[in-house]
């Protein structure tokens, strides 16, 4: 297909997918003539990855180019690919470490993962830390510094959903064949259903503050 129709077909515009090219995060097309290049479906496939780490995620082009090179080594297994482009997405501030509540909100952090058995939250030196460790620190910190529950056993239920959560996404992850597409669809659903998250969570609090608040 030329240019246009990879365009067409991807909704992605022709300036921008040219972009891309320069930037490598798509390879060129196979020359047809000194000015046109044919691209196949392997094209499609990977402008749709890349939409999505940069339009979806709004990783940098920097991280986009990371994640696709993580993508194409063959020493790295699935886990770690996936894990390469959920890593890159924005995690929020980091925890200020001038704030006394920072370093007891991160004891409590990691109480919380050794209650879990989770090893990729953990400070503890197992694995290294994921970034949404830190969105975690600073989350407790402030729950801390308003007089908020944020000891392990207060969120250790949320965490409880949150492993039922990751099963369905992984779930949906794996609906997809080929590893970009399930590196795509990792990065997709991450952001694309945390405002779904969002949105049943304040629906069901509502069902349940009718059910426990509705006949006073």
């Amino acid at each position: 297909m030329r240019l246009a129709e990879l365009s067409a077909r991807s909704g992605v515009s022709t300036a921008t997918i040219k972009y891309y090219l320069r930037e490598g995060l798509l390879h060129p097309g196979r020359r047809v003539t000194a000015t046109q290049a044919d691209y196949d479906e392997g094209h499609l496939r990977r402008l749709r990855l890349v939409r999505a780490l940069i339009q979806v995620g709004r990783i940098p082009v920097n991280s986009a180019r990371e994640v696709l090179a993580a993508l194409q080594d063959e020493r790295l297994d699935r886990n770690q690919r996936l894990g390469t482009a959920t890593w890159a997405l924005p995690h929020g501030p980091e925890p200020d470490e001038t704030d006394p509540a920072t370093e007891a909100a991160r004891r409590t952090a990691d109480e919380l993962m050794d209650r879990l058995g989770w090893c990729c939250g953990s400070t503890s030196g197992r694995t290294p830390a994921a970034p949404a460790h830190g969105m975690l620190v600073t989350a407790i910190a402030a729950l801390s510094r308003l007089g908020y529950p944020c000891a392990a056993e207060d969120l250790e239920p949320y965490a409880r959903a949150a492993e039922r959560i990751a099963v369905s996404d992984l779930d949906l992850v794996e609906r997809y064949g080929t590893p970009d597409e399930q590196v795509e669809a990792a990065v997709a659903l991450t952001v694309l259903y945390e405002p779904v998250l969002l949105s049943l969570r304040r629906l069901a609090e509502a069902e349940e503050s009718h059910r426990r608040f509705g006949g006073e």
